[in-house]
């Protein structure tokens, strides 16, 4: 079954790699055809093969020997990966199917807001819609999900107001509200927590080592810590509060 799951999850990584290189040139993802970025040429049904398809052709296109990104086949990988590691967690369970459809999103995120420093609108609305599936499924707990919602992002949108967009972007709030109305108040707080120590432990590096600049993407790190307290944030949530039981 793992193996069925992780096949699964690098096909859908496929598709998560047409996402990552169309939706920051508003193209089509649905409809039009998978194509070389080099020389536009349609792809084969045997060129679109996950990983697979990479190894075979040595990483470059089979019509204009142009070098591919190797975006590809580590997108498609840590998809698989992570589904895999979901359903080990969670089971063939309702939760499992949602918080992989999530962490799909999260990567996608990562690496447009990385690039762009700009969250699609329509990543954070899939990721809503995910957290009220949720809750029709566990109404019985709708206030941890509603609290969830608004718990993380209210306090950034105050940060948001204060410092009038530049402390925090406007796709982070909705990020975190959607996500919130999925993992619930206290996970959405911890994501908050573990997203804003890494992104500030890793910036301040980035900033040592390659240069780079004050302003950082704030949506690697907040999918990091979403997808870390989506998995994990029971087991890490109680072995906290121990120090002071």
């Amino acid at each position: 079954m793992t193996y069925l799951i992780f096949t699964i999850g690098i096909f859908i990584g496929s598709f998560l790699n047409v996402c990552i290189f169309r939706i920051p040139q508003k193209q089509d993802i649905v409809y039009k055809r998978s194509h070389c970025l080099g020389c536009g040429n349609a792809l084969k049904w045997y060129e679109l093969l996950p990983i697979l398809s990479f190894i075979i052709q040595k990483g470059r296109c089979r019509s204009c020997q142009q070098k591919l990104s190797s975006q590809y086949p580590l997108v498609e990988f840590l998809n698989g990966i992570v589904y895999a590691l979901i359903f080990a967690f969670f089971g063939l369970t309702i939760n499992a199917l949602l918080y992989c459809l999530c962490a799909s999103a999260l990567i996608v995120i990562a690496i447009i807001d990385w690039r762009t420093f700009e969250i699609p609108p329509g990543l954070n609305i899939f990721i809503g819609g995910l957290g009220f599936v949720n809750l029709l499924f566990d109404l019985s707990n709708w206030l941890n999900y509603l609290l969830g919602f608004s718990a993380v992002s209210g306090l950034l949108l105050i940060i948001y107001i204060i410092t009038k967009g530049q402390g925090i972007g406007g796709g982070d709030i909705k990020l975190m509200a959607a996500a919130g109305l999925l993992i619930g108040w206290q996970n959405i707080i911890l994501a908050l927590a573990i997203g804003s120590l890494s992104g500030s432990l890793i910036h301040l590096l980035l900033m040592k080592l390659k240069g780079k600049g004050h302003v950082l993407a704030f949506g690697p790190y907040l999918s990091f810590g979403i997808f870390t307290a989506m998995v994990w944030g029971e087991e890490l949530i109680k072995w906290y509060l121990q120090f002071f039981s």
